[in-house]
């Protein structure tokens, strides 16, 4: 029973480690969000959003080829209008037509308004499909970090290592009493 319980602590932490480290790795390679299984995973970084979407939580957004399908009370991820590097993840209060083409009026859950600038279609990017997890964006950020990569990556990587190691040891040394028992 020992076993089959260190065998499947040591699986669980090396895939949380092969998921963080590709996560890090990813984002600092492209400079983008990273993605897993076609949906990208981004940070809430602030609250306007609580408590849908908790501040420190990484949400699943898809990547949208077409805002047609688009409607009212569906939460989307944007450029901002007044700064292109800036991403928002708000909800439609309202779609209108400005100047013959759809602009979404949004609004954060937790903002008493409406945001003042209207969204063009061409700014939108993803749409969040429900996936929510929660603290996972505060271990990525100090994932990111020289300090997060030693405590998140190096010293559960030795860890994995010297148990690993520990393990052949004991099975060999066992294996040789074994031998020398019966001989």
């Amino acid at each position: 029973m020992k076993k089959i319980i260190g065998n499947t602590l040591t699986v669980l932490l090396a895939g949380v480690l092969i998921v963080l480290g590709y996560t890090a790795v990813s984002s600092k390679i492209t400079g983008k969000a990273p993605s897993l299984f076609g949906y990208e995973m981004l940070t809430v970084l602030s609250g306007s959003m609580e408590p849908v979407l908790k501040t420190g939580s990484v949400i699943a957004v898809k990547s949208l080829e077409n805002t047609e399908a688009l409607k009212v009370k569906d939460v989307i991820t944007y450029r901002a209008v007044d700064q292109p590097d800036m991403l928002i993840t708000h909800r439609i209060k309202r779609i209108i037509s400005e100047n013959g083409k759809r602009v979404f009026i949004t609004k954060g859950d937790s903002n008493n308004i409406e945001d003042t600038i209207p969204v063009p279609e061409d700014h939108v990017l993803f749409q969040y499909k429900g996936l929510m997890i929660p603290y996972v964006g505060e271990a990525l950020a100090f994932s990111k970090t020289k300090t997060g990569i030693l405590f998140l990556l190096i010293i559960p990587g030795i860890f994995i290592f010297l148990w690993q190691f520990l393990k052949i040891w004991n099975d060999d040394h066992a294996s040789g009493k074994r031998k020398e028992q019966i001989s």
